[in-house]
């Protein structure tokens, strides 16, 4: 008997059918792929914080260039050989501590801190909880870098970074990102010229109060050669983003202060 196609009622039963069959064959591929995913984000994450300490491919003054995510033979302690990301490598080869900060600017270590979300973080210590601080400390060319996740709001979504410090809390490397801001405009906080401002920023102001570094319109230094003004200049059309910025850095930036006084022993 065949069947009348020109019925409500099969039409319905086909929609049905269609949802459950495309929802099934993108439930199993998001399964399937999900340690891929987790692997990506995770080598991701590795890539974003050797930026900020300079362990990158930037030539010139071209785009940002990471450490590359291509596959490379690594020899193991028993002697075995591995194929890890490039990244994965690089990372604890230059990162040499990860430590947990507390409120107090007590510490302990934790190989994996680098996982830790920073969303979810966030949310804990709103609600009442406690927030743990990730930092990871590296070594490059006889320097020591403190590098430190932060993370705020934009103007349309999710904005965040990772900032390489020195003792003395002053800026030696930045990465920002976005989830969603205006192309050309907001987005523009990933682009390495308005990364490369923050080098050699400080985050106190000449009273020894900390300020952290505002992304100011009325900055009057295009070039950003004053280091000492709490401010690098702004992105055109990008003001509520460029807070968020500034916003973030202050905030985020400000729990690490115990840490600091403890490591000059203040």
């Amino acid at each position: 008997m065949a069947v009348n196609t020109e019925k409500n009622s099969y039409t319905i039963l086909f929609a049905i059918a269609m949802v459950l069959v495309v929802g099934s064959l993108l439930a199993f591929t998001a399964s399937s792929l999900s340690e891929r995913i987790a692997e990506n984000k995770r080598i991701e994450k590795q890539q974003n914080i050797l930026y900020a300490m300079g362990i990158n491919g930037n030539e010139g003054t071209g785009d940002i260039t990471f450490v590359s995510k291509e596959l490379v033979e690594v020899k193991n302690e028993d002697g075995s050989d591995e194929k890890k990301p490039k990244a994965s490598v690089e990372f604890f080869k230059y990162i040499t501590k990860q430590l947990v900060v507390d409120s107090n600017g007590a510490f302990t270590e934790d190989n994996e801190a680098y996982l830790i979300d920073i969303k979810k973080e966030q949310a804990a210590a709103k609600n009442g909880g406690t927030r743990r601080l990730p930092l990871f400390i590296g070594e490059k060319d006889g320097q020591t870098f403190y590098i430190t996740p932060i993370r705020g709001k934009g103007l349309w979504d999710a904005i965040w970074g990772y900032v390489a410090l020195d003792k003395n809390m002053v800026v030696q490397g930045a990465f920002f990102d976005h989830k969603g801001e205006t192309p050309g405009l907001g987005a523009n906080i990933k682009q390495r010229y308005f990364m490369d401002d923050f080098t050699g920023e400080k985050l106190f102001a000449d009273n020894g109060s900390f300020k952290g570094i505002t992304v100011a319109k009325g900055n009057n230094d295009p070039k950003n050669l004053t280091k000492d003004d709490n401010e690098v200049d702004a992105l055109a059309g990008a003001t509520i983003t460029g807070d968020g910025v500034s916003a973030m850095i202050k905030k985020d930036l400000k729990l690490y202060l115990p840490y600091f006084n403890k490591l000059k022993g203040n």
